[in-house]
């Protein structure tokens, strides 16, 4: 597996991030053969929420990989805090119950990324500050970033955080293009050219803060998989084609097409079945021409200005 610098830290991770919202629809000797799988295959970085499942995931995983010290050491954990039934909170006490829990139910006395999972708008930055300062002294959290948020929201943060915010989990998919779609449609009175996340793919690459595409086989928000799609007919053909002249399936053309994109992302994959994961992981080593790139982006409905 092709390795990566994660941020401004000094981790060096797997291009592609094992996301485990799913693990919990898998039986316990399902969880353990995709686990293992996925270490076999120097996929060892594994994206948790203390959410997924109500928790219900990060226990699962824990069982599966038979957590312990000499496991742990040889894997790399992030998991996410700050959704609430009903509500988003970033207060320093949710954020330090959230991580002693997500310990707990992975069996863990430290996390190595620590990302705020969707923006609070109630958020004080001195408690985040306070909270992060707490979490990294006593050894809790190597590394901190973010989800779902805009450069001003970050830099909101970052008036009292101190540590780096190293990543920024955010939605990106073919199909769900829009922060690359207005850098093409500068000045232009079309509905790509709307700005509608304050330009994150720039203030994340000129902040050296690795974006982590979500959902990259989605279309919508969770409306279903374009690969195989009969609403995506163009661009399956497309992909298809590319996929032949590679000699790899259309699952790591979708995810080689992230890769091939200069901001250097990880994209967190989901899937729980073991040859997709594998079709996945074969993206790192798929270098996409620039014209297969292209081809790709208009192939999904794109029109270049």
């Amino acid at each position: 597996m092709r390795t990566m610098k994660l941020g401004t830290s000094t981790l060096e991770v797997p291009v592609i991030a094992v996301g485990c919202m799913r693990i919990n629809s898998l039986e316990k000797g399902e969880a353990e053969q995709f686990i293992q799988t996925a270490l076999d295959e120097g996929a060892n970085f594994f994206d948790h929420a203390d959410i997924y499942g109500a928790g219900a995931c990060e226990e699962i995983f824990a069982d599966a990989i038979h957590m312990d010290n000499n496991i742990r050491e040889k894997i790399i954990l992030q998991s996410k805090c700050g959704i609430r039934q009903g509500m988003f909170d970033f207060s320093k006490e949710h954020i330090l119950d959230s991580v002693d829990g997500i310990l707990k139910r992975l069996k863990t006395d430290y996390l190595d990324i620590l990302l705020l999972h969707r923006p609070d708008t109630l958020v004080e930055p001195e408690e985040v500050a306070e909270a992060f300062d707490i979490l990294e002294s006593s050894g809790k959290v190597r590394h901190f970033g973010v989800s779902n948020q805009t450069p001003m929201q970050i830099q909101l943060l970052k008036k009292a955080v101190k540590q780096p915010l190293v990543a920024n989990q955010l939605q990106l998919s073919i199909t769900n293009a829009n922060m690359i779609s207005q850098g093409f449609n500068v000045n232009m009175e079309n509905e790509a050219a709307v700005n509608r996340d304050g330009l994150i793919l720039d203030y994340c690459r000129l902040n050296d803060i690795t974006i982590q595409p979500w959902s990259p086989f989605q279309y919508g928000f969770f409306e279903g998989v374009f690969l195989g799609s009969d609403k995506f007919p163009e661009l399956n053909q497309k992909i298809d084609e590319i996929a032949s002249k590679y000699e790899v399936s259309n699952t790591t053309i979708a995810i080689s097409w992230l890769l091939r994109h200069p901001a250097h992302m990880q994209p967190v994959i989901g899937t729980m079945n073991i040859e997709r994961l594998k079709d996945c992981i074969k993206a790192g080593d798929v270098h996409l021409t620039r014209e297969d790139w292209y081809a790709i982006y208009r192939a999904a409905g794109n029109v270049l200005p």
